[in-house]
This record gives structure tokens, sequence and C-alpha cells, in this order.
């Protein structure tokens, strides 16, 4: 992020704007340790490492913090798509925990959360333990919504990868792009909105494109059936599919293919109304929804997402809990790990408020997300935004244009890299 929207981005600057701009002026209240008011944190991506984090460098000691997250390791789903193209390795989107246990203290409890119980201000996990808390912060991600997809299920996933989650299904995606032969074709169905990542999709379509050519496949076609007319950074990746991959790349939109009628992973088949498509390689990505613990929780509403307070990230059905990241209903703010980032320090900013004396300042978010469609060709769209009339909203926006020269292409994509490097130390160190 920077003090302009079109600024680049390195890595130490990112961590020094990152801090400054949410830092408090009076110092916390120093509590004796057995008075330590406790804030837990569900989910440790972007939003709740980042949570966890701040409350507890910037309380000074005087919160009790504790993470719970199911997995030992985090993996990114941003630049996870360079993963498959081949442009980094597994291991570079793969992190740990523990620098922030030993640099600040928090306690990280590798389990599941099962329910929350808000009367008495508890969290059950799924081996029984009971974790207590003054505020509660959800950072639970997506679930997939799979029937959303006529024929797709939670067992399809196995053979027809979302890798809409990173780990497993990334890898397994991978793995099966590898495999493919010269003549063999990809089959995408895209998400509906909302969903994680807006541009992700066609910068994995580009990722997928830039495989095949580097094999030298000149048979291969990647369909993409969308139920959306228009999509994120479209003429971008449009004009890059055309000059990069000319032929390789196939988007049809509803007004086209008029609809999903099913699916058939054995098959690899994704039949429309206009007509059936055949892929040796499917990848279903379906509608999404807030983590489960959001609905356990009962702070989802009808759309399956959570409605927040703009100013704080508190939920509107519970003042002791906030809700980050992608399972936030966060206004104009797309669901991606730089908004889930900026999110997390308004939430720890009021939660600090409301338990220590530390003063809450206006609320200030901040997004951008990057994509590569081939070597050296990075993309981006970003803004500011601030909450206005009971909504996040946008200030100010920016996105790359269509027609730039290779060296501002290429600026774009390294700037992208320092971002990474930058916001993963922001995270996790």
């Amino acid at each position: 992020m920077s003090t302009t929207p079109t600024g680049t981005i390195s890595r130490r600057r990112f961590g020094l704007l990152a801090g400054a701009g949410f830092a408090t002026l009076a110092l916390p209240t120093y509590l004796r340790a057995q008075d330590k008011a406790k804030v837990v944190i569900i989910g440790g991506g972007a939003g709740g490492a980042t949570a966890a984090k701040y409350l507890a460098k910037d309380s000074k000691g005087a919160l009790d913090v504790t993470l719970i997250e199911d997995n030992d390791t985090f993996t990114t789903c941003f630049f996870s798509n360079l993963y498959l193209g081949g442009y980094r390795d597994f291991a570079s989107i793969t992190h740990g925990y523990d620098a922030l246990v030993s640099a600040y203290g928090i306690r990280k409890v590798t389990g599941m959360a099962m329910s929350v119980d808000r009367a008495a201000k508890t969290v059950t996990m799924a081996d029984g333990a009971v974790v207590p808390y003054d505020r509660l912060v959800l950072s639970p991600g997506i679930d997939m919504v799979y029937d959303s997809v006529p024929g797709y299920s939670e067992e399809a996933a196995q053979t027809a990868p979302h890798a809409w989650k990173a780990g497993p299904q990334t890898e397994l995606l991978k793995a099966k792009l590898d495999a493919l032969t010269d003549g063999q074709n990809i089959v995408m169905v895209a998400p509906p909105n909302p969903y994680r990542c807006p541009p992700g999709p066609y910068e994995r379509v580009s990722m997928m494109a830039h495989v095949l050519k580097s094999k030298g496949y000149s048979q291969s076609k990647i369909f993409v059936i969308d139920p959306k007319p228009q999509f994120s950074k479209q003429a971008l990746f449009q004009e890059g599919w055309e000059k990069h991959y000319p032929g390789m790349v196939e988007w049809y939109g509803p007004d086209v293919h008029g609809g999903i009628q099913s699916i058939d992973v054995a098959a690899g088949t994704v039949e429309t109304d206009l007509d059936t498509f055949e892929g040796a390689l499917l990848n279903i990505i379906p509608a999404q929804k807030a983590g489960a613990i959001a609905t356990a929780a009962g702070v989802a509403g009808e759309t399956g997402f959570c409605p927040i307070d703009a100013a704080s990230m508190r939920s509107t059905m519970d003042e002791a809990i906030f809700v980050i990241g992608d399972a936030s209903i966060a206004g104009d703010m797309p669901k991606s790990g730089f908004s889930a980032n900026s999110q997390a320090k308004v939430a720890a900013m009021n939660i600090r408020a409301d338990l220590t004396d530390s003063k809450a300042f206006p609320a200030k978010y901040s997004n951008t997300c990057w994509s590569l469609i081939e070597t050296d060709d990075g993309v981006k769209v970003g803004a500011l935004y601030e909450p206005k009339d009971g909504k996040i909203t946008s200030v100010e926006g920016f996105v790359s244009q269509t027609g730039e020269d290779a060296a501002l292409r290429k600026a774009t994509y390294e700037e992208s890299i320092g971002w990474y490097d930058g916001i993963v130390a922001d995270m996790f160190s």
C-alpha cells in the first residue's frame, strides 16, 4: 500500500505503512496477568494472523491473545496461481506460526473450532475443550457451496478440484495440469459473485495457458464457462490472452452458454444450453459462503456472509464479535488477502479501544490485487476505502490500462513480489 494509489510497494515500505496507519497515541493499561482481557481469533490466514499479531504487539502484553487454526501452517491463496504456473514452489507460499508465538506471546491452538456460545462468551473445540473470550475475531475464510454447480460435490472435488482453498487442492490441481498432454483440454467453471479474489480465476487461466504454451502444446484449449456477464480486469486479461496465447482461451458468458445444466467429473464434461464441453482437466469453482464457524456462531446473514459495522469490522449481530476477511460483507472491498490484512488492523485497533484505554481512530482501508498474465506481464487493480453511509466505500481507485508498455508491466509484477514478501512478513513475523 502507498500514500498514493499509483505508488509502488517494497517489503520494507509495506511494513512501515501498514503499522503506522493504525498506531494508537495512548499506551494501553497494563493489567496483571490474571486480569488480562481475553481475545480469541478463529482462523490463521491473512486476517486472523494479522489480527493476532497486532493485538498482541500493540497492546504490549495487556491482552491474552489466542489464535485458533486447524492447520500447523498456512498456504496463501494469493500467489497460488504462480505456483500453478511454475513461477514459485509450494514451500514459498506456505508459512508457519512460530514467530507469532515466540515474538509476541500469542497462544496458538491447533484444532477445529466447532461452536460459539455467545451468551457465555466461549468457543468449543472439536476435542471438547472450551476457550473463553472477552472479544472474538472470526476470520474463517470461505466454505464452498458445492451444489451451486449441478453435479458437483465435495467428493467430486477430488477429481475436479476447485483449489479455491490453498493447500492439498492446489497441489492436486497442479499435478493434474502438469499431467496433460497436447490436445487435452481444460474446462473451468468460474464462480458467481461474491467470491474470493475477483481476478483469481482469470489469472489462473493465464497460468494454465502459460504451462501449456511452455510445453509447446498447440492443440489444447481452455474453455471458461462463466455465470457472470463480466469479470474483474476483463479487458486486460482478454488483451493478454490474445497477445500471449492466441486461440487457446475461449471465454463464454451466460448470454452465450445459456446456463450450466450439469457436470460429470468422471466423463470430464460440462453441459450447458449451448454445448457440452469436454476436458481432461475440470476446474470447478462453485459459489462460496463464510466459513462454517460464522454460521455456527449465528453471525452470518441470509447471503451466507457476515454483516459488519463499516467503521470497526464489528459484527452487527454481536458487539463482542468482529468478522474480518472473506467471511465479511465489506461493502466495496473485494475478498482478498490484502483486504483481510487491512481489515484486521482496524478490528485490532477497535478491540484494543474496547479492552484497554487506547484510542480508536477513524477507519481507513486499502487493497490491491495483482495478476500475472505471462512472464513479466503483471497488471493490478486497487482502491482506498472509508466508511460512508454505513458501508465500506471506495474513495479512490486505480487499474492497469490496456496497451501499457512492457517495462511498466514488468515493474507491476516486481511490485507484486515486494508486496507478497511484505505482507507475509507483516502476518507471520
